[in-house]
């Protein structure tokens, strides 16, 4: 039986002897660990949203608390943050970043009616296979993002040899194989297709395979982290290769570890949302504050934002009600008007191509949403 979620309002003692209820919420990221940049881009989104919401009345009068939930992008540690939030009487989570984290996870909250709504999760079965319809998630999935990268490999790279490689993960992996299929589609087959493991510092041995097969593009279905390492032993063996990658270099990080080895990386990902006329207060008082607005920090914010609002127009944080106010509205967001689908999915524009150059990234081409 879902549990009621009273037990998550604490009551604060104000001045003057009134008392009110507050409402806690919670993020869930890799807050350490190698992935840590990523759990840092929600805890920023996070914090920006809950003193944004707080300063203009709260929710339904009551002011939000944030707590915030290590997994390290750990399927285990990812169910035990969800145990958590449910042992505090949370009705909502922004999270988690990593697929693999937040499929589990999604259990826990469905079970103890919690909402979920992931500002970065990408693989398909989130929602695709999601328990209960109070999972949600405002970015892409891999599959949109695949069909614009296959298409663009396939169309510019038609008579050269092309590696796909994955990190064995579940973001990684679904995102190499649905790059893969969407190249396949287009008529082009990879040369060459790998796995490797995360987590290793020398990839010379895969990097060797690449120069053997005469490789001219290497996409990567991974994270920042090995990209950046592959990227730059690349250059060390000679390899001229273009690296093509997803959502997850979406971060400095990544020319940090590459540097002159990460020019003219490709990546897909959502059009930038910081060039949202709408998102423009909080980015300057993010950046005012020493802070970065990159990557998913705004797709954290609008999750907070959609939740908020529905709890408001439900009146109060109960689970079904929220969840019927997020099915049927569409929410104003620092990332455009959100609606949901019956899936979970939002209807928002799709994907684009950006490239790395001096260190910083901008378009390279558009594409209508998938």
């Amino acid at each position: 039986m879902m549990k009621a979620l009273l037990a998550g309002v604490a009551l604060n003692v104000v001045l003057g002897g009134a008392a009110f209820a507050d409402i806690t919420i919670g993020v869930a990221g890799p807050m350490t660990g190698q992935y840590a940049t990523f759990g840092e881009q929600l805890r920023i989104g996070a914090e920006q949203a809950v003193k944004d919401i707080n300063a203009a009345g709260g929710v339904n009068g009551k002011m939000l608390k944030l707590s915030v939930g290590d997994d390290a992008c750990d399927p285990k540690q990812a169910v035990a943050v969800a145990n958590q939030f449910a042992s505090q009487g949370v009705p909502f989570v922004a999270g988690h970043f990593c697929s693999g984290s937040s499929i589990p996870a999604s259990q826990v909250y469905s079970e103890e009616g919690i909402v979920e709504i992931s500002p970065a999760s990408t693989n398909p079965d989130y929602t695709d296979k999601r328990p209960s319809d109070g999972i949600y998630r405002v970015c892409g999935r891999d599959d949109q993002q695949g069909e614009v990268a296959g298409a663009y490999i396939a169309e510019t790279y038609k008579d050269q040899n092309v590696a796909v490689l994955d990190d064995k993960s579940a973001y990684g992996k679904g995102l190499a194989e649905q790059t893969a299929k969407a190249m396949e589609a287009n008529g082009k087959k990879p040369t060459l297709t790998e796995s490797y493991s995360a987590g290793e510092k020398d990839y010379t041995a895969l990097v060797s395979k690449l120069k053997q097969a005469d490789i001219k593009l290497v996409y990567i279905g991974g994270y920042h982290t090995e990209a950046g390492l592959i990227a730059r032993q690349m250059k060390e063996q000679g390899v001229a290769a273009k690296i093509m990658s997803g959502d997850a270099i979406v971060t400095d990080e990544y020319w940090a570890i590459t540097g002159d080895a990460g020019e003219g990386t490709l990546m897909t990902f959502s059009p930038d949302p910081r060039k949202n006329p709408t998102a423009a207060p909080v980015v300057k008082e993010i950046e005012a504050s020493g802070k970065t607005a990159e990557g998913y920090v705004l797709y954290t914010y609008a999750a907070i934002q959609a939740w908020a609002d529905a709890a408001k127009k439900a009146g109060g944080t109960e689970y079904e009600d929220v969840v019927k106010a997020l099915d049927a509205d569409t929410f104003p967001t620092v990332i455009g008007d959100l609606k949901f689908d019956d899936k979970g999915d939002v209807t928002l524009p799709g994907y684009v191509i950006y490239e790395w150059k001096n260190g910083k990234y901008d378009y390279i081409q558009t594409a209508a949403a998938q």
